[in-house]
């Protein structure tokens, strides 16, 4: 009698537990989707479930990531959370304490400030309160769920928290709340592993290129099958990636025992493929980096390399721009 064995090697993220905070839509769902693909236990949480709309008025919820991560071969579970709710996010962190003993892997992606932006609006004429808004949907929504999740990254070997942004330098993001907000979080990454660091966690920040989210298809009248017509309206489109991507970027970085590597930095997705050599579900490998140099020039970068300090070189003494990451460029 002959045994037939399963010879199927084990998914690179079987038996991990990854919370995306933020899942629901996006750059935050396509990461969910990419790490279910790795063979991922997904805590998804954001504030749209079905019945209950997003407050941005989008059709995105929760469980369809949820569903969708499994579909991809992980294991998807819908946890609704307002991020801004401290009791939430504290219900979160006993629930995956009492069902998994911790969590390896936190992606901070939470944003909401669709309608808060002001972009393009001069300093004098900003709408503050949104402003006000934006930062605690956008930041302080962050740092709550760091807050509460670090035991969580501690209780289990290799903790690693991901930052999402955008932009992996110092160029101006269109915006003054929008600017802040996203170099906020780059700082707190780096911020993250000056705390954690010593307690075996690895922080870090990423970006992804021109994302073609749910939301830009439709701005551009397009679909994600005839998503080349959107060069049509803005040819920078053409350099765009699917949130796969930035979700591969994220998969691959959970993956590799040597992550620390990364510690403390920012990150992009092209520059990840570049090492990783993922690509997005086309087949294609975007580079919003090459293709934003071709187009604009080189953004501003750090002022000097040799101002960068990791969190391995022990205490320093924070003075801008010195303290802040350097690119991310690889």
């Amino acid at each position: 009698m002959t045994t037939e064995h399963n010879t199927q090697p084990p998914l690179p993220l079987s038996g991990k537990v990854a919370w995306v905070a933020g899942a629901t839509r996006g750059a935050g769902r396509g990461i969910a989707v990419a790490l279910g693909e790795a063979g991922a236990t997904v805590i998804c949480t954001g504030r749209s479930v079905r019945g209950q709309p997003s407050p941005s008025a989008r059709p995105e919820t929760l469980d369809e990531t949820a569903e969708l991560v499994t579909a991809a071969g992980g294991r998807g579970l819908a946890w609704p959370c307002d991020h801004l709710d401290e009791a939430q996010v504290a219900a979160v962190c006993a629930r995956a304490q009492a069902e998994f003993g911790g969590v390896d892997l936190l992606v901070n992606d939470i944003w909401g400030g669709e309608r808060l932006q002001d972009l393009g609006v001069p300093i004098d004429a900003l709408n503050l309160q949104n402003g006000r808004r934006l930062f605690d949907t956008a930041v302080w929504t962050h740092l709550i769920t760091l807050r509460y999740a670090a035991p969580l990254l501690t209780a289990r070997p290799g903790g690693l928290v991901i930052e999402i942004t955008d932009g992996d330098h110092f160029g101006y993001r269109c915006g003054v709340f929008y600017d802040l907000a996203k170099m906020a979080v780059i700082r707190l990454a780096f911020i993250t592993q000056r705390e954690l660091g010593p307690r075996g966690v690895t922080a870090l920040a990423l970006t992804p290129g021109f994302l073609r989210s749910e939301e830009m298809l439709e701005n551009f009248g397009v679909t994600e099958a005839n998503w080349r017509d959107g060069a049509r309206v803005d040819p920078n489109f053409i350099a765009s990636e699917t949130p796969r991507f930035v979700g591969r970027a994220v998969a691959a970085l959970a993956a590799d025992p040597d992550v620390k590597r990364y510690a403390g930095r920012v990150w992009s997705s092209w520059g990840l493929s570049r090492v990783y050599g993922f690509t997005d579900v086309d087949g294609a490998r975007p580079d919003w980096g090459a293709h934003f140099e071709r187009a604009f020039g080189a953004p501003s970068p750090v002022a000097d390399d040799r101002a960068y300090e990791s969190w391995e070189h022990g205490p320093m003494e924070i003075a801008f721009p010195d303290g802040f990451p350097k690119i991310g460029h690889t």
